[in-house]
């Protein structure tokens, strides 16, 4: 069998249109990129989840894991308030930079701004997921001793700490779209493309 090389063509899916990573565009392809862009909005969610349990088990009241010092185990000691305030807002910290690197490196296709959005929304709502998580575990494993009056327990003292994980989605979002503009602005025409 004899088979002329230089007339062979590419692929219908290759000279047609675009194609990210040889993978053809494909007419039901819209669902599936619908279907990606609410799980910006679902995952985070999802993941306060775990971030209200490893806040129970590293804050101090809860399980103590990040100190384990014995003075600050009791929830009700007015010490443990700040820290267990802040052992969450470095975890929801800590999740909106991961969720703004995965937002940026995600596909650069129209709709960035919907993604953005539905990361921030489902940032709060993971950390509204944290903090109730974490009440729960604190009520399931914590220890059944009565509260003093006066006292809440294993709570979070400060609601501000709950915009931790969407202003920093938003924030570093904002930042990576500006340096992308300020360095596109600064190659010649030829190079901008």
């Amino acid at each position: 069998m004899n088979v002329n090389v230089a007339s062979m063509t590419l692929p219908a899916y290759e000279s047609t249109g675009a194609a990210w990573n040889g993978i053809p565009a494909d007419v039901g392809g819209e669902a599936v990129r619908r279907s990606r862009t609410w799980a910006w909005l679902v995952v985070p969610a999802a993941a306060g989840i775990l971030l209200g349990i490893a806040w129970w088990l590293l804050a101090p009241g809860g399980a103590n894991l990040l100190t384990r010092d014995p003075a600050l185990g009791d929830p009700s000691t007015p010490l443990t308030r700040l820290p267990r305030d802040l052992v969450l807002a470095a975890l929801l910290l800590l999740a909106g930079c991961f969720t703004a690197v995965l937002l940026d490196s995600s596909r650069p296709e129209q709709g960035r701004a919907l993604r953005t959005f539905l990361a921030a929304a489902g940032g709060l709502a993971g950390s509204a997921a944290a903090w109730q998580v974490g009440l729960l575990a604190a009520g399931w494993w914590g220890p059944t001793g009565a509260v003093p009056a006066g006292e809440d327990g294993f709570t979070l003292r400060s609601a501000v700490v709950l915009i931790v994980w969407p202003f920093t989605v938003a924030l570093l979002a904002f930042l990576y779209n500006l340096f992308s503009l300020l360095g596109r602005g600064t190659r010649t025409g030829d190079q901008a493309h």
